[in-house]
């Protein structure tokens, strides 16, 4: 049995278990949502840990580069949004191939990579990326990924589902080396004996060449290039700015390619606070690149659960769940999030208060008018360090 049908058989148990848990799950939340406020259940499940240290995994290592991921089956929380830690040395090669089950997206963190994605309708894009460029490849298109050097590059990776892993891609050496030599014979135009030239198994990562000139052509010369751009300068955008902190932001709207997920870089000042809001259509995935923080969330009917994040640590806040992010230490921190919709909604608790007239709040908390006089109007974002 090869290890891609050993992989694919694990990950479809795993998948099976998954959402029969999911199911179970969902029958009891409906459940006690139905019943009425003396038939509810005095105790719900505390909430499960949602932190995961992606940069401390083994991954795959090879001689080229290495991959470390967080998918559901490390991270069980994380259902609808899987990651990868990818690095490329000089000239490394992550070969040409296609991802079934989810679209990719990307921020690159340091150095510089070439990447090549063909589209269903035959056209093709050849773009280079720098730190703070992001990129998307929609479900199923090819693409090839080249570090450019002079150093190894660093990229986060991002996916559309939870259960996508890096490590079950469609890889063109492992098509290649399984297709019966005279059908790639034929396909390829290359005589039989040719093909003891070609890998026989999937290559994965690997060594390559260093580019020595800028972007070549396209092998066919009649090939149109895409008019849909895979790339976006996120860190070259003017950023949402808060009193402590500030926040780059694309989803569908600035790239209109990216249909299935909105990324946000925030940065953090020491001692700032992202103030208490929740999603109310998606999940939320955070990827700490630097610094530290805290997190807090609540799950309804008193529960809630703080975990501390720093470098190399990933979170995960379920789609409704109220929470905040609290900056702590001395350097200023900054995480890279993403949401599995195209779309960014956000409701903040500063704006709930302040969409409702005072004497609601008065008689909601049983406060005085003149503390709910007291309390926010609007959203504040990133609030400073406390004087």
């Amino acid at each position: 049995m090869s290890e891609e049908t050993k992989h694919l058989q694990t990950e479809g148990i795993s998948r099976r278990s998954v959402f029969g848990a999911a199911a179970l799950a969902s029958l009891v939340a409906s459940q006690a949502a139905d019943a009425s406020p003396a038939e509810e259940p005095k105790a719900f499940a505390p909430l499960p840990s949602f932190k995961f240290d992606i940069e401390n995994q083994t991954g795959w290592v090879g001689e080229a580069g290495s991959a470390k991921e967080a998918t559901a089956a490390e991270f069980p929380i994380s259902q609808s949004i899987a990651g990868v830690s990818m690095r490329l040395k000089p000239g490394a090669i992550r070969e040409l191939h296609w991802h079934s089950l989810a679209a990719e997206w990307a921020y690159m963190l340091e150095g510089r990579c070439r990447a090549t994605v063909i589209s269903p309708n035959g056209q093709s894009e050849i773009t280079d990326f720098g730190p703070g460029d992001t990129w998307y490849f929609p479900r199923g298109h090819g693409h090839l990924l080249q570090g450019l050097g002079p150093g190894e590059c660093h990229f986060l990776l991002g996916f559309d589902n939870g259960h996508f892993s890096e490590y079950g891609t469609f890889s063109i050496t492992d098509w290649i080396a399984t297709t019966p030599p005279a059908v790639l014979s034929r396909v390829l135009g290359v005589p039989a004996s040719a093909l003891a030239q070609f890998p026989k198994k999937e290559v994965y990562i690997g060594p390559g060449k260093v580019p020595t000139e800028p972007i070549e052509n396209f092998r066919d010369g009649q090939l149109q290039p895409t008019q849909s751009s895979h790339k976006y300068r996120l860190d070259m955008q003017p950023p949402k700015v808060f009193p402590g902190g500030r926040e780059f932001i694309v989803s569908s709207k600035e790239f209109p390619i990216q249909t299935t997920l909105t990324a946000v870089r925030m940065d953090l000042q020491p001692g700032a606070l992202r103030e208490l809001h929740w999603h109310p259509h998606a999940d939320e995935w955070q990827y700490y690149v630097r610094g530290r923080a805290r997190v807090g969330i609540f799950g309804s009917h008193g529960r809630v659960r703080t975990e501390e994040f720093g470098p190399g640590h990933v979170g995960f806040v379920n789609q409704g769940y109220g929470h905040y992010i609290e900056q702590i230490g001395d350097e200023p921190t900054e995480v890279l999030i993403l949401f599995n919709s195209g779309e960014f909604q956000e409701i903040s608790l500063a704006n709930w208060l302040g969409g409702n007239p005072v004497s609601i709040l008065q008689d909601n908390f049983g406060i005085p008018k003149s503390l709910a006089d007291q309390l926010p109007k609007r959203e504040t974002g990133i609030l400073a360090r406390k004087a």
